[in-house]
């Protein structure tokens, strides 16, 4: 029963955090200078920093907040 909680946490936290960064870089690729969309995709801590300075703090937190939480049940999950 466990082992299933992890796993629903850890699958639906690592969509949470790919489809906000996602979003990230689709918003940034509407703005210019249009490098930064497709460099946020391709090296990932780019995207939470990029939309932090933005003012983007609500994508912000939730990035960080999916991040944290797939990693915990990924180490969760490894035990």
């Amino acid at each position: 029963m466990r082992d299933g909680w992890i796993l629903a946490l850890l699958v639906s936290s690592f969509a949470v955090l790919l489809t906000t960064h996602v979003a990230i870089a689709v918003r940034l690729i509407m703005r210019s200078p249009r490098y930064k969309g497709v460099l946020a995709l391709v090296v990932v801590p780019l995207g939470p920093y990029w939309a932090r300075t933005n003012g983007w703090t609500r994508s912000f937190w939730l990035w960080c907040g999916a991040a944290a939480c797939y990693a915990a049940m990924l180490a969760l999950a490894q035990r």
